[in-house]
């Protein structure tokens, strides 16, 4: 696991539920192994967006991990609500993943992520501004 570096990233997490920090943590393997693994993606930046996790490439479009009190057993991945990922994850995965509105893939606290799918979507989002003009963004 790589160590987090920003202390107001840290005390975030340190904010949720033991099983919630878990289950981000996780996620931010995910998306920091995800990056390694992806063609043109040269830093991966970890600040704080919006109060929550956030992960961001030179030519990428935000990512947001989070988890709210008012829906205790769920959490989720969110993406810029103005670009075309949510809409494009929306129609490839619909029977996949849970999403809300356009701006985020949501999990129950108890479901079995789909890593391979969830890397696909976490890379488009790393690579946004370059497959942005491509049809279901190159998926």
């Amino acid at each position: 696991m790589n160590e987090i570096e920003n202390t107001q990233v840290a005390a975030v997490f340190e904010q949720y539920p033991i099983h919630i920090q878990e289950k981000l943590l996780f996620l931010r393997q995910l998306i920091l192994d995800t990056a390694a693994e992806t063609d043109g993606v040269e830093t991966v930046e970890e600040a704080l967006k919006w109060g929550e996790p956030s992960y961001v490439t030179k030519k990428g479009s935000t990512i947001r991990i989070g988890w709210k009190k008012s829906i205790p057993n769920r959490y989720a991945l969110y993406f810029n609500c103005n670009t075309k990922l949510v809409e494009t994850f929306r129609e490839i995965y619909r029977d996949t993943f849970k999403f809300e509105g356009n701006r985020a893939i949501v999990f129950d606290d108890n479901a079995v992520l789909l890593i391979d799918e969830l890397k696909q979507c976490i890379s488009a989002a790393l690579t946004y501004h370059t497959r942005k003009h491509l049809p279901m963004l190159g998926l």
